[in-house]
């Protein structure tokens, strides 16, 4: 096993980044993201389960969700796999941060910031001609003038950064070397040796989680395996109804079928007849 927790859990990345004692890893990462005017100097952690008032069944849970001392609410999400309308997802979860700030009786409708953050673990529209790692969407009208500067969403593709240690320009760069390179790591590396990370390192060790912490993990480590070990395990026993199982299961939690033909190798017309079924 690694040395290090892997951040693309859950448990890792709420490890690292959801708790009180922590906070100051998440105020440093979300500072190279927001706007320097919205500068973070404190955060409260809020609610991460958001019901919506349409339906029980329409609820959002999000894997971190912050306010700061100035008002920005920030969601950020560790999207482990591609699934349908993501982008629609992304929307949808920024209406609940939106609409909680409506106050009750007489209200001039003034909204503080609302940031929605998604690291993403694939790359989240391979269309786009720009390649880059950091993706920043804002309102804008037809002549891509700032339409809104309230409402922003960051999409970060990690498989998309790809840098080595000697090439880390920036402290944002140094952040996702960090989180991609966390599992691999023997030792903190010199280009890592800042206070900031030098902690992140020591939350992140396996060997300091007690044991209820430690099947926590194993627990979330087995669930963010579940997906590729269920198609492994079809693919070395050469059946068909295993492949066909993984991807009727992985159309219910919302896959896409170009990730279940990726991983199953079935054919989509065949993926689309189980949707159906």
């Amino acid at each position: 096993m690694s040395k290090y927790i892997n951040p693309y859990t859950d448990f890792g990345f709420k490890k690292l980044f959801g708790t009180e004692a922590n906070k100051d890893l998440l105020i440093d990462f979300l500072n190279e993201l927001v706007d320097k005017k919205h500068k973070i100097t404190d955060l409260t952690f809020k609610n991460n389960e958001n019901l919506s008032e349409l339906s029980e069944d329409r609820k959002a849970i999000f894997d971190i969700y912050c306010e700061t001392v100035s008002g920005e609410k920030i969601i950020i999400e560790m999207q482990k796999a591609k699934i349908n309308f993501f982008k629609d997802r992304a929307v949808f979860y920024t209406t609940f941060p939106i609409r909680e700030q409506a106050e009750k009786g007489e209200w001039n409708f003034k909204l503080k910031p609302v940031y929605c953050i998604a690291i993403l673990d694939f790359e989240f529209d391979k269309d786009l001609k720009n390649k880059d790692y950091k993706n920043i969407v804002t309102l804008k009208n037809q002549y891509c003038e700032e339409f809104y500067d309230k409402l922003k969403y960051i999409f970060i593709e990690m498989p998309r950064f790809n840098k080595n240690e000697n090439e880390l320009d920036t402290h944002f760069e140094k952040w996702l070397y960090f989180l991609k390179n966390l599992i691999e790591f023997e030792n903190v590396p010199g280009i890592l040796k800042e206070p900031v990370f030098e902690k992140g390192f020591k939350v992140a060790e396996i060997a300091a989680l007690n044991k209820e912490q430690h099947e926590a993990y194993e627990k979330s480590l087995l669930q963010y395996w579940d997906i590729k070990s269920a198609v492994d395990t079809a693919f070395d026993d050469g059946k068909i109804e295993g492949k066909i199982e993984t991807a009727s299961n992985m159309i219910s939690e919302g896959f896409d079928f170009e990730t279940i033909n990726r991983l199953t190798k079935l054919p989509i017309e065949e993926i689309k007849k189980l949707q159906k079924n």
